[in-house]
């Protein structure tokens, strides 16, 4: 898996993941792995996406074909995400099925999205939240929440709470890795 956070601090705006990818018992490291990045970039918009590792290279193709995809706000994302399902069944051969109660199909994703507007979660059956504060997915989001809980008064910047956040991940959680990458932009006055 992963630990990726996304961090709103005054006018900043931080994301930031580990670089482990995994495949069962195996660790792929930064040190062997050419484009280790989990962060893809889109018109001003940082999205960074956990899960599977074909997730990436996916939905950087998404938006070459597509784009004009809004991820401007809660709702924007929302229909981004509707109009991609679809794409991700037929086109990439999606399996939109977790558990068989579910009362949706699911995207199989979880991202966090960083851009001038705020910092946003999205899930699996689309379910889209916006964050005040901070946020974390993945493996070692446990890790990444309560380092940034306990940091977030204390550190002057959105980029020092992200970089505590994943660095408490990659120390704790087995599935997360350093180096890290790490995105900062302004909020939109």
């Amino acid at each position: 898996m992963t630990t990726l956070v996304a961090v709103r601090k005054h006018d900043e705006i931080a994301i930031a993941a580990d670089s482990l990818t995994t495949f069962g018992d195996t660790r792929l490291s930064a040190q062997f792995d050419r484009s280790y990045d989990k962060i893809v970039q889109h018109r001003g918009n940082f999205v960074g996406l956990c899960g599977s590792a074909a997730h990436q290279l996916v939905f950087q193709n998404m938006l070459a074909k597509n784009p004009d995809l809004d991820f401007s706000n809660k709702a924007a994302i929302f229909d981004t995400f509707s109009k991609l399902h679809p794409i991700l069944k037929e086109q990439h051969f999606l399996n939109p099925k977790e558990e068989e109660d579910d009362p949706y199909e699911s995207t199989q994703v979880t991202a966090l999205i960083a851009n001038e507007n705020g910092i946003f979660g999205v899930y699996s059956m689309r379910e889209v939240f916006e964050y005040t504060q901070y946020w974390a997915i993945g493996s070692g989001r446990e890790f990444a929440l309560g380092a940034m809980y306990a940091q977030y008064s204390r550190l002057k910047s959105a980029a020092a709470v992200a970089r505590a956040g994943i660095e408490a991940g990659a120390t704790f959680d087995k599935n997360s890795a350093l180096p890290m990458t790490l995105y900062t932009l302004s909020l939109k006055a």
